[in-house]
C-alpha cells in the first residue's frame, strides 16, 4: 500500500464508497440495519479502523445473501443488532478503543506516580 494513501486514509474512503454503492442496492430495511451495524461496529476499531474493513465486507456480504434469499432483517441478524455486532467484533466484553486508551492512560499515570 502506498504510504500516502495509508496516512490520508484515501484507500479506506474508496472502500467505503464501494460499500455504500452495494448498500444502495439492498431493500430499505437492510439499509437501516446497515446504518445501525456501521454505528455499532466502530466502537471496536483500532485507531485507524483498518481492522474493521474485512468485518464490514463480511457483514455486507451476509446482508446481500440474505436479501437475495428473501429473508427479513430480523431472520438474518436476530432482533438485537447491537448483540450481533458484539458477536461479529468478538466476545462480549471485548475492549473498545476507549477502554484501551483508558488502560494506557492509567498505566502511564501510575508509572509517573511511582506505583
Amino acid at each position: 500500500m502506498n504510504f500516502w494513501k495509508k496516512v490520508t486514509g484515501s484507500d479506506m474512503k474508496k472502500e467505503f464508497q464501494a460499500f455504500e454503492q452495494r448498500v444502495q442496492k439492498l431493500p430499505a430495511d437492510y439499509q437501516a440495519a446497515w446504518e445501525q451495524i456501521n454505528t455499532n461496529l466502530w466502537a471496536h476499531s483500532d485507531f485507524t479502523g483498518r481492522n474493521l474493513m474485512p468485518v464490514f465486507d463480511g457483514v455486507l456480504g451476509l446482508l446481500e445473501e440474505t436479501a437475495a434469499e428473501g429473508q427479513s432483517v430480523g431472520e438474518a441478524l436476530g432482533g438485537d443488532i447491537k448483540g450481533f455486532c458484539l458477536a461479529v467484533a468478538g466476545d462480549e466484553g471485548t475492549p473498545t478503543y476507549r477502554d484501551k486508551w483508558r488502560a494506557q492512560l492509567n498505566n502511564n499515570i501510575a508509572r509517573k506516580l511511582g506505583k
